[in-house]
């Protein structure tokens, strides 16, 4: 893992919510507490105004100030779970070099888990980790098997986008939409919809880098 690509990462995110907030207000406005998009936009400003500290860090530091600094600007429950997959993502790496795609594919693992810790939560309940968790096992499965880098970015694409679209048809558990009850059935969980587009253009950047 390495810096750079972190930072060029934060730039190509911050263009995809921005391009996405009709989408995401729209379905948070259904479900949510209709502040998603907008702790989103604050979040992805906070980070590229740091670009010039984060720069000459190591991964592992430029990670754990990106998660205080999440935690510190996104509002709502999402705030918290989004900083500490950041944070963890910084202790793994910080316990040893995070270099292979397979090295990567743990530490997502570790930090969705962390998430699902601190929410208490798990899929099925239509929140973002019914995006994270297939990808987080569709990474780990196809690394473990030594797949071809783009064979794992595309898979992890799909997986994001069925995990996704699955949240249409559950009723929450958790947050606003909870109760909604059966209300909520038919509408895209905008936490599952936004990771999904981060976790898209994550790999899109990472599959350029790979045919450079």
């Amino acid at each position: 893992m390495r810096t750079e690509f972190i930072l060029e990462a934060i730039a190509a995110v911050n263009e995809a919510v921005l391009n996405s907030e009709a989408e995401l207000e729209s379905l948070d406005r259904e479900i949510g507490d209709g502040d998603h998009f907008i702790n989103l936009k604050r979040g992805c400003a906070a980070l590229l105004a740091m670009r010039d500290e984060l720069a000459p860090l190591p991964p592992a530091d430029a990670l754990q100030r990106i998660g205080m600094k999440l935690l510190s600007t996104i509002g709502g429950a999402s705030g918290p779970l989004i900083a500490t997959f950041f944070m963890t993502m910084a202790k793994v790496e910080k316990a040893g070099d995070i270099s292979s795609l397979a090295e990567i594919a743990a530490a997502f693992h570790a930090s969705v888990e962390a998430i699902k810790q601190r929410g208490k939560a798990d899929a099925g309940e239509k929140t973002m980790l019914d995006t994270l968790i297939p990808v987080a096992d569709t990474f780990s499965r196809l690394t473990a098997a030594d797949a071809d880098p783009v064979q794992v970015f595309d898979a992890i694409q799909q997986a994001a986008e069925q995990g996704m679209l699955s949240t249409k048809d559950m009723i929450a558990t958790k947050g606003r939409a909870a109760f909604l009850g059966e209300r909520a059935i038919g509408h895209i969980d905008p936490g599952a919809r936004s990771s999904q587009i981060i976790i898209h253009t994550i790999t899109e950047l990472a599959k350029q880098h790979q045919a450079a």
